[in-house]
């Protein structure tokens, strides 16, 4: 379903004529089919999952925040810029992202429910996690959350 409408979005910016948006939307389909033939390769299937699109696409988001920070620190905010608008159009196609007290509490719920008792326990928590809230949170944060959590138990 995800892909079908990053392909119809696609078709859409191509007949309104929106560059950036043109443009964004291309390099989340040469991703998708990157990701299609390395899953072929590895006899994982024609194409990718959805919770895999979602994981692209915020990996996608992980890579121009890099790109922001490096290029603010050299003063070129032109580039941050565009590299802000790229997020913006990726965005749209992940789910509404978590507020952070409902991360917390995730967390939190996720730690009872597989007994995490310490930092060791880290990998269960996050697995859970990601199974469950791929595309709603930032797993990045969520890691130093869960390992500060676990840490202060």
């Amino acid at each position: 379903m995800l892909r079908e409408t990053i392909q119809s979005a696609l078709k859409s910016a191509l007949k309104s004529g929106e560059a950036k948006k043109l443009g964004t939307l291309r390099l989340i389909s040469a991703a998708l089919k990157d990701k299609d033939i390395a899953a072929r390769t590895k006899g994982g299937g024609e194409v990718i999952s959805e919770d895999e699109i979602l994981a692209l696409l915020q990996t996608m988001i992980k890579q121009r925040q890099e790109s922001i920070r490096l290029y603010r620190e050299a003063n070129r905010n032109e580039l941050a810029d565009e590299e802000e608008q790229e997020i913006a159009i990726i965005r749209g196609f992940l789910p509404e992202q978590m507020e952070h007290d409902a991360v917390i509490k995730a967390i939190n719920d996720t730690i009872a429910e597989v007994g995490a008792l310490s930092v060791k326990d880290m990998g269960k928590v996050m697995g859970v996690l990601k199974q469950r809230f791929t595309g709603q949170m930032d797993f990045a944060v969520a890691s130093k959350t869960v390992k500060d959590v676990l840490l202060n138990q």
